[in-house]
């Protein structure tokens, strides 16, 4: 009998409510899971996992076009290195941009999200406009290269386009070098609009809007772009950079007469909605209400440390309730379980002591952290895609069961094996996005052509 192509049978499976056994994932033609049932025989026509499943993860912080930036800031540039330093070079980087280089970088991007076990992406979009700064024609060129290449790559997409009007707090102009970026509130929802008319929201593709930061919009264009957004859109999530650095939370009291978080939360109606990327600098007092909001924290580890940033008090806010999802931001690492591992070994570094962010309740540190993210990245994405439940897209990752790190775990060991070691060859095996199997055997059938052309664009990039 010919194997069905909408159920998988797996003998132990990630659920929301724990690991199962003998675990049927069934899902219809629209991509999401229609059964999920454990302890069940297998059918003769069912498709036999290789290894356990998990859920897939969400990247719910991306800028794509830093991917071809990796590895090319490791100098010192100037005798106080940080974010701000890193940054003029980001900008000279992004300067030569063209539609068809940010295809070739997202679309090898988004390969290798979905080879480390990321099945969706929040792709935070602020290039809009030619290289000279004045707007394309087209308003929605580079939005329309990044929905083709999630398309092409099979990775599930929520586009954020990201607006950006000031150099610093208190509607500084902007500078010549954020040409590409500025753009008004109304050129945004127009945006907003065309891409909806021309590509419409299904289950692996979403919209959203990302006022960049306090300092890059004024209170009254937050204002108006919350508004608006939540008129076209109730659900519509909105991101937003904020206290990543200490310089921005002290200009912040300068310019608005409180730390940006507090006043965010002061002056908005941040709920479930949100979701505050980085949010490294918080008050104990900041942590608890951020928690009691019910938005999302948007942790980036690897970039964070990269940048020099910061340690997110990840210990107080899970204690508090927080929600939270990784994300890659700068794509100095594509991998969600380097993720995980950096966010506690950075609590461990601070409190030195171990299992930070585990708790009584949660004594297994890696499926505390696996099970939060990938809920707080299916919130941050407005998206079905929450874990194997029905209703939600089949999206899962199937893990090599044969793997050193992997090989006769229990169930309370495996998610420690994944997340805490890292020897060899990838120990995802298969990564299945809207119940098609996008990575067989670790091989994306795609990853040849794209590769090549990453090269290409990257030679053209650095030249």
């Amino acid at each position: 009998m010919i194997p069905s192509a909408n159920t998988l049978f797996a003998e132990r499976a990630l659920l929301p409510g724990g690991w199962q056994r003998n675990v049927a994932l069934s899902w219809g033609a629209d991509g999401r899971l229609t059964s999920v049932e454990s302890a069940v025989a297998p059918r003769n026509d069912s498709m036999l996992a290789a290894g356990p499943v998990l859920p897939g993860m969400c990247n719910l912080h991306s800028h794509a076009f830093q991917r071809a930036m990796a590895g090319l800031t490791e100098y010192l540039g100037h005798p106080q290195d940080s974010f701000w330093s890193w940054r003029d070079l980001m900008y000279r980087f992004a300067a030569r941009l063209t539609p068809e280089t940010l295809y070739a970088v997202a679309r090898q991007l988004y390969i290798e999200m979905l080879k480390a076990g990321y099945t969706s992406v929040c792709e935070f979009h602020y290039i809009h406009h030619d290289i000279d700064g004045r707007p394309y024609a087209n308003p929605a060129r580079l939005s329309e290269q990044l929905i083709a290449a999630a398309h092409d790559a099979g990775i599930g997409l929520t586009l954020l386009p990201v607006l950006y009007q000031n150099s610093g707090f208190g509607g500084l102009p902007p500078l010549p070098q954020q040409a590409r970026f500025i753009a008004s509130g109304d050129w945004m929802l127009d945006l907003l609009a065309r891409l909806a008319r021309e590509h419409p929201v299904h289950d692996g593709l979403r919209y959203g809007a990302a006022p960049h930061s306090l300092r890059a919009v004024t209170p009254q264009a937050l204002d108006a772009l919350r508004a608006a957004l939540h008129a076209s859109d109730p659900l519509a999530p909105i991101h937003i950079h904020i206290a990543e650095q200490t310089r921005e939370v002290d200009d912040g009291i300068v310019a608005l007469g409180a730390r940006p978080v507090r006043w965010l939360l002061d002056h908005q109606p941040v709920d479930e909605r949100w979701c505050l990327v980085h949010a490294t600098h918080l008050t104990p007092d900041e942590t608890a209400d951020l928690a009691a909001s019910g938005a999302v924290a948007g942790l980036c580890p690897s970039t964070e440390a990269n940048l020099g940033d910061g340690v997110f008090d990840a210990a107080r806010y899970l204690n508090a309730g927080g929600r939270w999802g990784i994300g890659s931001d700068s794509h100095v690492s594509v991998s969600p379980l380097e993720e995980l591992r950096l966010l506690e070994y950075g609590q461990r570094l601070r409190d030195q002591r171990r299992n930070v962010l585990a708790c009584a309740a949660a004594p297994a540190v890696a499926d505390r952290l696996y099970g939060q993210a990938v809920a707080g990245g299916a919130q941050a994405a407005a998206r079905p895609i929450a874990g194997l439940a029905p209703g939600q897209r089949a999206d899962f990752i199937v893990l090599d069961a044969e793997h050193p790190d992997l090989a006769w775990r229990r169930d309370d060991q495996l998610l420690a094996g994944l997340i805490f070691c890292q020897h060899g060859d990838n120990p995802i095996r298969d990564v299945y996005a809207g119940g098609r199997r996008v990575v067989a055997e670790r091989r994306h059938p795609a990853e040849g052509g794209a590769g090549h052309a990453y090269r290409t664009a990257l030679k053209t990039l650095l030249a």
